[in-house]
């Protein structure tokens, strides 16, 4: 930490240690006021970013400025870290309208101080009850659907949204503000505008054809046929309607009444501009669906990896499976010891290995007997781990191991094998802490960028394609095909980590099932190779998910690649089909210092760079 701070700003902060000490630990700040009846935005908008920063009284972080502030708003008129999570959540639903909103899902995973608990909430969508198993095959020709744009652009794609209900569940739990009140300064903000920057720009035109389909999202973010220029301001009072109108009915006015009327309309019969090419199929989604929606408490997985305990999300989610999975299987490697070639040829084979036991036992548990406990045991662990050459990549893909309790120095392995992936790599990941020392890790999502493509008329937000992340052919041994009312298995990741009973680190990322290797990298950085937070998070990236070759950031591939040669480990440059984008993941992340003290990192550069931020700032100093 001493390096960190000096190469913030040696004058403003001493630590020792990974204490807070000098000015700082002399002149602690005061009390956060009181909640105030009414939260806002203000009307002057910003896309000023900071990626790290250091503070007291709480801390937000997250890809976007403006939903920074909002969170940290609400924090420093005395809400409590999940009034912040809720509305700094629905901030990003304004300005990152192509990675999230209510037209989505995620998980929400939150440490309780009071409890000393991490408890989690699973918001994932679902498939209608009248899905078929065949949804994803064309039956003309008897083969599946063109994945992009054909099915992602559809009403078959769509899923039953669950981030309205996610918001109401966790305010009504552990909040201390409404919902009304949560959702405000974003509504204030959908009024007010946001300030267009490059991505959200570059975002647009990568999906203009497709958005170009839809006559509602081509009136909403293709205005004169353009997407929005960098500089101007961005405007959308439909979803400002939406936020009031959930926060003065409820949740009964998102998922019953004349609203759910209009979302099963826009699935069922998508608003298809006059002269469109695309077929933008119609899906199966209706009101009795949206009714019966219920998000569910799950208990978190866990693990105990270099002194510390590592919570994730359980399935529907496989993120924290295979990351727990992962770091057992690098536990008896003892990453800290070895060389940055070694550790890095470590935690690709440990991905490898993890990604194979997901793909063929990791699905919605309300359908599959997950072996969750197993996955996640130590014996396991060592038993997959052994099969790692310490001087050789092995041949991928690689088969998933037997968790059946029973491990020796060397287990087997069954022969199963993955579908192509074909998640969506546009999410978007927040974290959020107060004084009291609550967390929140939530990651939530309308799966592809720009989801769905189809905007819900007049409502002003996109609907999902969370149903694709479903294997496109039906096999009945395959832990992921589609069934009516299914959850399908998601990569994301948000996660806390305990350091002696008490918060140390939380984080997440975006990116599909680069999600996992993202916060595993991450995390083995940041525990295991002397790295800071925040080079932790801006660190060069590679991702391993059981194939032959890594996909890798070129950055990575320039620092690593000739080290890593003699090991067999092939690279190849990271890019979205999609788009033009050489990046995975976009992490956002916040560390608790002693003497109450916060550090909070976004990513400095990818997705054009988080933003960061503490209630009581002590650097930066410019906010």
């Amino acid at each position: 930490m001493k390096k960190l701070v000096a190469s913030l700003s040696a004058s403003a902060l001493v630590l020792s240690g990974f204490g807070l000490s000098g000015a700082a630990a002399a002149n602690p700040p005061k009390p956060s006021p009181k909640p105030s009846p009414e939260l806002s935005h203000d009307a002057t908008p910003s896309r000023t970013k900071y990626p790290t920063a250091i503070g007291y009284g709480g801390a937000v972080a997250s890809v976007d400025p403006d939903a920074t502030k909002i969170g940290l708003d609400v924090l420093r008129r005395g809400g409590n870290a999940v009034d912040a999570a809720v509305a700094t959540a629905a901030g990003l639903g304004v300005t990152e309208p192509y990675s999230a909103g209510v037209g989505g899902g995620g998980y929400f995973v939150y440490y309780n101080a009071k409890q000393r608990k991490v408890l989690t909430i699973d918001g994932r969508e679902t498939a209608p009850a009248a899905m078929p198993s065949n949804a994803f095959i064309d039956p003309a020709t008897g083969a599946p659907y063109k994945f992009f744009p054909d099915l992602v652009t559809s009403g078959v794609s769509v899923g039953i949204p669950g981030t309205p209900a996610t918001w109401d569940r966790a305010l009504r739990q552990w909040g201390t503000l409404s919902l009304g009140k949560a959702l405000k300064p974003a509504a204030d903000l959908a009024q007010n505008g946001f300030v267009v920057d490059t991505t959200f720009r570059s975002q647009t035109l990568d999906n203009k054809a497709r958005f170009s389909a839809i006559t509602p999202t081509a009136k909403l973010f293709l205005p004169g046929g353009d997407a929005p220029q960098v500089g101007t301001v961005f405007k959308n009072p439909e979803l400002a309607d939406t936020y009031r109108l959930l926060g003065t009915k409820g949740l009964p006015a998102f998922y019953g009444g004349k609203l759910a009327g209009e979302i099963e309309a826009a699935v069922k019969n998508p608003p298809k501009a006059p002269g469109a090419t695309l077929p933008v199929m119609p899906g199966h989604l209706t009101t009795a669906d949206l009714a019966k929606y219920k998000v569910i408490d799950r208990a978190p997985t866990k693990v105990r990896y270099d002194g510390v305990d590592v919570y994730g999300m359980a399935p529907s989610s496989s993120g924290g499976t295979t990351v727990g999975e992962a770091l057992n299987i690098l536990a008896p490697l003892q990453l800290s010891k070895q060389s940055t070639p070694q550790a890095l040829h470590s935690y690709l084979e440990a991905s490898a290995l993890s990604f194979a036991d997901r793909g063929a036992y990791v699905g919605d548990p309300a359908f599959i007997n997950v072996p969750t406990n197993e996955l996640l045991s130590r014996g396991f662990g060592a038993e997959r781990s052994c099969q790692i050459d310490p001087a050789k990549a092995s041949v991928k893909p690689l088969q998933p191991g037997v968790p059946d309790g029973k491990y020796e120095a060397c287990g087997g392995t069954t022969r199963t094998e993955e579908g192509p992936d074909t998640e969506g790599l546009s999410t978007t990941h927040l974290v959020a802490a107060d004084k009291w020392g609550n967390v929140v890790s939530y990651t939530l999502t309308i799966e592809q960028t720009g989801g769905s493509g189809i905007t819900v008329p007049g409502r002003g937000f996109l609907l999902n394609n969370e149903l694709t992340d479903f294997s496109a052919v039906y096999n009945a041994a395959d832990p992921n095909r589609i069934q009516p009312l299914k959850r399908p298995r998601s990569s994301m990741s948000p996660t806390i980590v305990l350091r002696d009973g008490k918060p140390f680190l939380a984080l997440g990322s975006p990116g599909g099932s680069t999600i996992i290797t993202t916060v595993l990298q991450t995390l083995t950085n940041r525990l295991d190779r002397n790295m800071t937070l925040p080079e932790a998070v801006a660190a060069p990236r590679a991702s391993q998910r059981n194939t032959a070759a890594v996909t890798a950031e070129p950055a990575f591939i320039d620092a690593y690649g000739a080290a890593l040669k003699p090991y067999g480990h092939t690279l190849v440059p990271a890019g979205d089909a999609l788009t033009s984008a050489a990046e995975i993941g976009a992490v956002a992340a916040l560390e608790f210092l002693p003497n109450g003290g916060y550090l909070a990192a976004a990513e400095p550069v990818r997705r054009g760079g988080g933003s960061a931020g503490t209630v009581h700032q002590l650097w930066p100093t410019t906010r």
